[in-house]
């Protein structure tokens, strides 16, 4: 069960949270840092970097003096919230030894880390104030990354039973998301969303029978709520389907959370901890309906357009693009190909720059940014005759700069301005959902 950041972002939440979890059956809980935490500690280590000092020691004080009120309403008795302020008084001398002239990205990754440790430390300290015996499973003892960033599997199952076998009898075990060790044992992260992630780590890892994914909504919905009224929940998705909604924007879930799950064949179902009786969304193997289920947008989305004679009857000519890409770390999301040009797009910015220049070996180049994919998700899309006719009739007013089809049964991806992103949400779920 894994509880993100706004699902225990009060004392009021917590005690919500703790209601969830302390019915009967053995299950791991995953918790991330407190709403805004996070965000607060990222500010924080870019102060350091700045040198900017007394911005810094602020931010932190004011930081200290909110967990400290959190604590003061939390808990009941004096004895605990003794050991609570106590708790939040060393996780805030640590980040504060940190306010020096060097600061270096090993130490912001240790900064970020304290988020998740005070909010599973409070969360043990309020079960163990109310009489429920609960096990703290500190992350850092099992989660690892491998030199290559991705999770470091085998290390992970062998140290996480070894950490269970511990306590063969607690049925409730806490632990937090987003943190890990890397290859060199220093602590690291599974960047940011990473608590879904870790959920479905743990839970492939553990032999899970399910892996529940507790947010503020009932579940994935079939357009984006934030910008178009009347969306509905959709009551079940396939491995596939979950995973193109999940990267292409849909905000409920971290996209590679999905990866870690389908390779157990353990379902996962996204829950509301505002609304605990809806049956939210599950997502597992097998037929989940044919048709189209979702749409979902992606932001912040630069195309890259490489025109060139040479590629005309070429070989050879696409493996040198993607190599530059490749030499900067870069993934591709959407592609297109003609005769004598190919058009690209990414979601990484960093080394643009630089990619760009290195392109115009290869021929003249064009960049443009502010662009949004849209995604139409579902079952058998491209062997359904007359979707993509649905979806182009839709936004027969919004210019296309690009289409992606046939490439997976799961999706048609689009490249849009940001600025029609709204009007085609909208004209898409008239079209597709309403009937209209």
């Amino acid at each position: 069960m894994k509880f993100g950041g706004t699902s225990v972002g009060t004392p009021t939440k917590i005690r919500e949270v703790a209601n969830l979890i302390t019915v009967p059956g053995r299950k791991i809980v995953v918790l991330s840092a407190m709403a805004g935490t996070t965000n607060d500690l990222v500010s924080y280590a870019e102060y350091l970097y700045k040198k900017e000092q007394a911005e810094a020691q602020a931010l932190l004080e004011a930081m200290h003096q909110k967990y400290v009120a959190v604590a003061e309403e939390l808990f009941q008795t004096n004895e605990f919230k003794t050991k609570s302020i106590e708790l939040i008084n060393s996780h805030f001398d640590y980040l504060t030894s940190f306010n020096q002239d060097l600061f270096t990205r090993h130490e912001e990754k240790a900064v970020l880390a304290q988020g998740e440790l005070i909010s599973t430390a409070l969360m043990h300290f309020h079960l163990w104030e109310t009489g429920f015996r609960a096990v703290l499973l500190p992350a850092l003892n099992f989660m690892r990354i491998d030199k290559d960033q991705e999770p470091d599997n085998y290390y992970i199952r062998e140290n996480l039973k070894r950490e269970l076998a511990s306590y063969p009898d607690v049925e409730l075990l806490i632990t937090q998301g987003f943190i890990c060790r890397n290859a060199f044992g220093e602590i690291d992260n599974l960047k940011r969303g990473g608590s879904d992630y870790t959920a479905s780590i743990i839970g492939a890892a553990a032999d899970a029978e399910e892996i529940q994914i507790w947010t503020d909504i009932d579940g994935f919905h079939n357009n984006d709520p934030r910008y178009v009224s009347g969306t509905r929940r959709i009551d079940r998705l396939s491995f596939d389907e979950a995973a193109e909604l999940a990267y292409f924007g849909a905000k409920i879930l971290h996209p590679t959370s999905v990866r870690p799950a389908k390779e157990k064949n353990i379902p996962v179902r996204l829950k509301n901890t505002m609304n605990p009786a809806s049956p939210g969304t599950l997502i597992a193997a097998g037929d989940s309906g044919h048709g189209i289920k979702a749409v979902a947008a992606k932001d912040g989305i630069t195309a890259i357009r490489i025109q060139s004679d040479r590629m005309l009857l070429a070989f050879g000519f696409l493996r040198k693009v993607f190599e530059i890409f490749e030499s900067y770390r870069t993934p591709i999301d959407m592609i297109a190909t003609s005769e004598v040009s190919v058009s690209m797009t990414i979601d990484q910015e960093d080394n643009l720059r630089e990619i760009a220049s290195d392109l115009k070996k290869y021929g003249k180049v064009e960049v443009v940014s502010d662009q949004s994919i849209i995604c139409v998700v579902g079952d058998m899309i491209a062997e359904n005759s007359g979707m993509a006719l649905r979806v182009l009739e839709a936004l027969r007013t919004i210019p296309i700069r690009m289409i992606s089809y046939g490439s997976s049964n799961n999706n048609i991806s689009l490249l849009i301005r940001t600025s029609d992103k709204i009007q085609a949400l909208n004209a898409l779920s008239n079209h597709l959902f309403n009937g209209l």
